[in-house]
């Protein structure tokens, strides 16, 4: 039994690419997945609420946050033709994912997937997306939207889907502490998705 994450910088597991249907906001969505990334061979139940339960963006600058293999930012990019993408996630194997599905899509010259420490210093984003990696723990999470919600640019907002019973409630709470404040969109399924504008 593995106890590797998906949030591993580097995965050890054998890399092993699974095809993904994803219907997203009338688009179809013919992508990869893989081993040691998270959903794996599907769009998880999250992913699935905030697709619902939501409109897409307009145009301008969007992060996706945590990406895995790309689906957020790839619909957002495919659906939002006036959309420029930046996906970020530490997972060496996601980002080389999600950068192959927007080449096959297309969109790989409004769709860039890096890593961390590849994005400008003063880069700034008029919406970020995200299902956030909550499983890191409480503090590693803080540590994450602190380093990114400041990205957002004057009258940006974050949309991101969180399992009611993994804190979304608290965290919700937390955010607003932190000078952004947060309403929920939509519950369903056990999630909620938060709508988080910068302070």
């Amino acid at each position: 039994m593995s106890d590797e994450h998906y949030f591993s910088a580097d995965p050890t597991v054998a890399f092993k690419r699974a095809p993904v249907s994803a219907p997203v906001w009338g688009h179809d969505l013919e992508l990869a997945s893989g081993s040691g990334v998270f959903a794996q061979g599907r769009v998880d139940i999250g992913t699935a609420v905030l697709f619902r339960e939501t409109e897409p963006p307009a145009p301008g600058r969007v992060l996706d946050l945590g990406c895995g293999y790309g689906v957020i930012g790839l619909a957002v990019a495919v659906a939002v033709p006036g959309s420029v993408v930046t996906a970020v996630d530490v997972n060496e194997r996601a980002v080389l994912l999600a950068n192959e599905n927007a080449a096959a899509l297309g969109i790989a010259d409004r769709y860039t997937a890096v890593t961390p420490d590849g994005v400008a210093a003063d880069a700034s984003y008029d919406e970020i997306w995200s299902n956030p990696p909550i499983r890191i723990g409480k503090d590693a999470l803080h540590e994450l939207l602190l380093t990114w919600l400041p990205r957002l640019a004057p009258g940006g907002r974050a949309v991101m889907v969180v399992g009611k019973n993994l804190g979304a409630d608290s965290l919700q709470r937390w955010l607003g502490e932190q000078g952004f404040p947060t309403t929920r969109l939509a519950s369903a399924k056990g999630f909620r998705v938060l709508e988080t504008r910068r302070g």
